[in-house]
């Protein structure tokens, strides 16, 4: 798919007033992001704070609540925000005025969730964020295609709100309080109708399957900064959503619901990163990279729920680590590879990989630094990813065998870990190796210069959260430790040895990043200094052509796009992808035995939208144009109508 992106409202070469206003909105998103990082902070390591106020919102006011769990989630949306909004500075050229201005609001909104503190609170500030992020989605759209995705964004987020609405609404009625502190004593079935709605409700901001549909289309249809905050920050609400409702105040719950988020887990980590591993648009790719994400945090959370309620504190302390670990991880790598995917889009207008290629030379900095987020995402040794999900593979190992449902999906949990952490090193290979490597396979990919210095910086405040993630997790280990104490699911054992060396609590096992760092930095010297030693004692070489098979040059053609690297995989997973291939051969004029022209179409949609909400929005459809046909502009109809309605509501309430 060739991107084209939307030239602002004020034109492209903005004025310095501009320039100015572009400026303060960058710094205002990075400031409100360094504030989020301080108030969590304060609320990981200081006491329970709560402040009210009851001007703000009609009846209930504004009821905040800082804490270690909601803290840990102010300061991750906050550490997200401060790079965006440096690197939104470089791109503001790109965006017109209004997205600009709404980028530090939708911040705040964001921050907002995890500090309420009530029922009322907690709505207001979800529809804040949810419309924010809606104006930034359409801020800048000039295709049908950006409508499209927005008009499919606001359906799914504005469904899954009223299902966080109706579950809210019948555990404060159930409670009779508003504050989340007083919700106390609500019954089994009440329970089991909240954790189903809001199940539904948060996980479809997270971007679990089923509910998965908006993600993929308005992530990467929105401006880059957009994306990376949503992406990186606004889906992992989604899973507090789920920790703070489902685990913390309505938990321990039934083993069924351990399974729902293990299972539900399980199909969003394959059928994301299977999605993800024959995309072509890169922002697509990445895109359904944070449904396979989110499915891996969401498995870890229904292990160690499940491990907890079996008996298991070990493995359900190790699962809840691996899962809290890996938001940090995917907050961090995921923003860094956005920003670099719309570096390569802000320098080439493109974002299909079969069009790129050879970016290392023409953009070295942004080519090393989506290197450094694709390593992440890979799940690879010094990746940012790699500890969490070695972690997650350690509890399910180390689940207990006597209970029988434990000793079933164990295995079953680890081969699906175990197959996406493998499709995602694919799919990663593929975004760095066919985007940035090899030659160009297009005119604008052969003319991409590096991008603006803003740009660059901020992408490189997020490298470097990569790199202390994968080789120093040890330097979070506070605030990991603060947020177990906070579930029921890690209250049984306390993580002590994660520094330098992790050790497993209750079970034999340990890691060493910063020695594997430390052990292949060593190793890459060694082969360098020894290289350079032989070919010191070696006379000069004959220098000679690269030999192309009888070839004169190597040229783009002798090369795979991302579609080649893809099809193996495709063929493979062909039931599941349901691929719309067709072959279309043109006879010359002269005899339709001889072929002129062969074409080869291959499209893959998301079978799940196809085939679960195409259905749905046909049935809407029919049924709206059924009553579109009743209005037929007769006033005495009209009243007909209303009379019929009082009749019916009369006869029910007798």
């Amino acid at each position: 798919m060739t991107a084209t992106l939307a030239a602002p409202a004020e034109g492209v070469r903005k004025s310095a007033s501009h320039r100015g206003f572009d400026v303060v909105m960058g710094a205002g998103t990075s400031a409100v992001g360094v504030a989020g990082v301080w108030l969590g902070v304060l609320a990981l390591f200081g006491p329970a704070r709560e402040v009210r106020i009851g001007w703000l919102l009609p009846l209930a006011g504004v009821q905040l609540q800082l804490d270690p769990l909601g803290g840990f989630f102010l300061a991750l949306t906050g550490a997200v925000a401060v790079p965006v909004g440096i690197y939104a500075i470089g791109y503001a050229h790109h965006l017109s005025r209004t997205a600009m201005a709404v980028l530090p609001l939708f911040v705040a909104a964001m921050l907002l969730v995890p500090a309420a503190g009530s029922v009322t609170t907690f709505l207001f500030a979800w529809e804040l964020m949810a419309v924010a992020s809606l104006v930034l989605v359409l801020a800048d759209h000039t295709e049908s295609r950006v409508r499209s995705a927005a008009l499919m964004y606001a359906v799914m987020t504005q469904l899954g709100f009223v299902a966080i609405l109706v579950g809210l609404m019948v555990l404060s009625a159930a409670g009779g309080a508003d504050r989340f502190a007083d919700l106390t004593g609500v019954s089994e079935g009440t329970r089991t109708v909240v954790f189903l709605l809001t199940l539904a409700g948060f996980g479809s901001k997270a971007g679990l399957v089923p509910l998965h549909a908006w993600l993929p289309r308005a992530h990467p249809e929105a401006p880059t900064p957009v994306s990376a905050l949503m992406s990186a920050a606004m889906v992992s609400l989604g899973i507090y959503g789920i920790v703070r409702i489902d685990l913390q105040l309505l938990g321990p719950g039934p083993r069924w619901w351990a399974l729902t988020l293990l299972i539900v887990g399980a199909v969003s980590a394959l059928y994301g990163v299977l999605q993800a591993s024959v995309a072509s648009d890169l922002k697509r790719l990445l895109a359904y990279s944070t449904t396979e994400n989110m499915g891996l945090i969401t498995m870890a959370l229904g292990a160690a729920t499940l491990f907890a309620e079996a008996g298991a504190a070990a493995p359900a302390t190790i699962a809840m680590t691996a899962a809290v670990l890996h938001l940090l991880a995917h907050a961090v790598f995921k923003c860094l590879a956005f920003m670099a995917a719309g570096s390569v889009l802000s320098a080439t207008g493109l974002r299909d990989l079969d069009r790129l290629g050879g970016l290392a030379r023409r953009m070295p900095a942004t080519t090393t630094l989506f290197g450094v987020g694709a390593l992440g995402a890979a799940g690879l040794p010094l990746g940012a990813g790699f500890v969490s999900e070695w972690l997650l593979l350690q509890s399910l190992i180390r689940a207990p065998g006597g209970d029988a449902m434990v000793a079933l999906m164990g295995p079953l949990a680890m081969g699906a870990v175990a197959l996406t952490v493998g499709l995602g090193v694919a799919t990663m290979v593929k975004a760095f190796g066919i985007g940035f490597l090899a030659r160009p396979r297009s005119e604008p990919a052969s003319a991409a210069t590096e991008s603006p210095r803003t740009m660059v910086a901020g992408m490189t405040i997020a490298a470097v959260g990569c790199a202390l993630i994968a080789v120093v997790p040890g330097l979070i280990a506070p605030a990991l430790r603060r947020v177990l104490e906070t579930l029921p699911a890690a209250q049984d054992v306390e993580f002590t040895d994660f520094g330098i060396l992790i050790r497993l609590p209750g079970v034999p096992g340990s890691i060493a990043p910063a020695v594997i760092a430390a052990a292949l930095v060593v190793a890459i010297l060694a082969v360098v200094l020894a290289s350079q030693w032989r070919a010191g004692r070696r006379p000069e070489a004959e220098r000679l052509p690269l030999w192309a098979c009888g070839a004169a040059d190597l040229t783009s053609r002798m090369q795979y796009t991302a579609t080649s690297f893809a099809e193996p995989l495709q063929r493979v997973f062909d039931d599941v992808l349901r691929p719309d291939t067709a072959i279309e051969v043109t006879p010359t004029a002269e005899s339709r035995y001889m072929a002129d022209r062969v074409t080869y179409r291959n499209r893959i949609g998301d079978a799940v939208e196809e085939r679960l909400y195409t259905p749905v929005v046909r049935a809407v459809a029919a049924a709206a144009d059924v009553i579109r046909r009743a209005h037929t502009g007769s006033i005495h109809l009209y009243l007909a109508y209303g009379a019929l309605g009082v009749l019916i509501i009369l006869v029910v309430a007798r």
